[in-house]
């Protein structure tokens, strides 16, 4: 019998794992946060949101301290348990890709890793989830790229994105992967809904972070620093500076 399992829970370890395997794979954060890298770009994965790993792909993931995924394998043979699979497949894993799943879509996988932790080796069982949430996923994902022409980003993900790893870098990449959007697609329509480019978007909220950890909190600059995503307390106080007119330690006497 085969050790193939279409859906399982897993938790990861701290110490960071390279690896590929010769099937696609999607993983969807349960609890926790775990870390991503796939070909080079890499990402935090909190709850409701996932990557996509392409066959043969290299990919390096590990856990933040408590954590659990759903993993999804498809296996080469997918069309014998996914009806349509090249159909609804094509295109998904063309490249790494990360993403955020709207409310209704985390109900669904919070139903279903319930299903999946109460019979963990019923088979038939993994393949009708993983048979759900492939066809869920592709259906965002596809509703997505058929919006009108002129559509309008869900700014609420991209913040809740941006709030979840402002302590770290954040690529247009990963902001598009929040929507189902290409890179350069999210780029003008950020710019022509927002009036910032994502780099400015992201600066203004790392910026609006500081100053409010300036005023209401005890840290240190150096911790504000690394809490709002700045390599270093001399670039924070630069750049700072520079926007606000006036240093980090001279606004929080101001308004402390």
């Amino acid at each position: 019998m085969s050790s193939f399992k279409p859906c399982e829970i897993l938790t990861l370890p701290a110490e960071m794992t390279t690896h590929q395997h010769h099937y696609n794979q999607m993983v969807i954060g349960l609890n926790g946060q775990t870390e991503f890298d796939i070909g080079g770009s890499g990402c935090l994965l909190g709850p409701g949101q996932g990557c996509l790993v392409a066959s043969e792909q290299d990919h390096a993931f590990g856990g933040l301290g408590r954590n659990s995924i759903l993993v999804v394998n498809l296996p080469p043979l997918v069309t014998s348990w996914l009806p349509d699979g090249d159909e609804r497949l094509s295109g998904l894993f063309d490249q790494p890709r990360y993403f955020q799943l709207p409310p209704q879509a985390r109900q669904l996988v919070s139903a279903l890793s319930q299903e999946i932790s109460s019979q963990p080796e019923d088979e038939l069982l993994g393949q009708a989830c993983a048979h759900t949430l492939m066809c869920a996923l592709q259906r965002h994902m596809a509703f997505a790229q058929a919006r009108p022409r002129r559509p309008q980003l869900n700014m609420d993900l991209i913040d809740d994105y941006i709030r979840l790893h402002l302590h770290r870098k954040i690529t247009v990449t990963q902001l598009a992967g929040c929507v189902f959007l290409g890179e350069s697609q999210f780029h003008q329509l950020f710019k022509e809904q927002t009036g910032l480019s994502p780099y400015q978007y992201v600066l203004k909220q790392r910026l609006a972070e500081a100053c409010r950890l300036l005023v209401f909190s005890q840290h240190s600059l150096a911790d504000i620093a690394q809490r709002c995503g700045f390599s270093s307390q001399s670039l924070f106080t630069q750049v700072f500076s520079r926007h606000h007119n006036v240093s980090p330690a001279r606004y929080r006497k101001l308004h402390a």
